[in-house]
């Protein structure tokens, strides 16, 4: 069931209350406005939606095993519908949403430049990620070389190594160690000089 026809039922469910001048069992309304079609279960989820808006719109007693069993209008039954009840909640809920609609339809769309421009923007900005995890990644494993090196050559040779020998070695290792740091500083330039270049080329 639409919204539009369940708004309607309470309304109706809400002008049979008033009509009557006392209690009547929640099973009428499923006789005169929802047999056969229906449930009374489904009946119940109608009054129950209409207790949730306002509990004060109808006076809901227990009996029968049931929680609601009997109904009544309240003071405040004719109020609600006098301002237009469920439909006129209905009504204006579809408006905001008309209204909603409206604005996202007249926001404005970007012009065939300005979606290029972004693209361009767009994979400037990954080439540029790319080129630093390039980067990084490459002075990660020249250090991790570096270090592998060190240790196999101190660490894993078990025969005995004369002190000079060892010197000798330990010196030769800081030399390659500062060409690699050195290498890798001019690796890191030239990528910064690629960068400003490529962020030149942006603006």
């Amino acid at each position: 069931m639409s919204e539009f026809f369940k708004a309607e039922l309470k309304d109706r469910f809400l002008e049979y209350a008033l009509d009557r001048n006392d209690y009547f069992q929640i099973h009428t309304l499923y006789d005169e406005f929802l047999r056969p079609h229906y449930s009374l279960e489904y009946v119940q989820r109608l009054v129950q939606e209409i207790l949730n808006y306002d509990s004060t719109l109808l006076d809901v007693m227990g009996g029968n095993g049931m929680d609601m069993f009997m109904l009544a209008s309240t003071p405040n039954t004719q109020d609600f519908l006098d301002e237009g009840g469920f439909m006129n909640l209905y009504v204006k809920e579809e408006e905001k949403w008309d209204t909603f609609l409206g604005h996202l339809s007249n926001t404005p769309k970007l012009t065939k430049d300005e979606r290029k421009l972004l693209k361009k923007k767009t994979s400037t900005s990954k080439r540029e990620k790319a080129l630093l995890i390039g980067l990084v990644s490459a002075l990660a494993i020249s250090f991790l070389f570096t270090i592998i090196s060190i240790f196999s050559e101190v660490f894993l040779r078990p025969e005995y190594v004369p002190a000079d020998e060892f010197e000798r070695k330990i010196n030769q290792l800081k030399e390659q160690s500062i060409l690699e740091n050195q290498k890798l500083k001019n690796q890191l330039e030239l990528t910064k000089q690629q960068l400003d270049s490529l962020k030149n080329l942006k603006d």
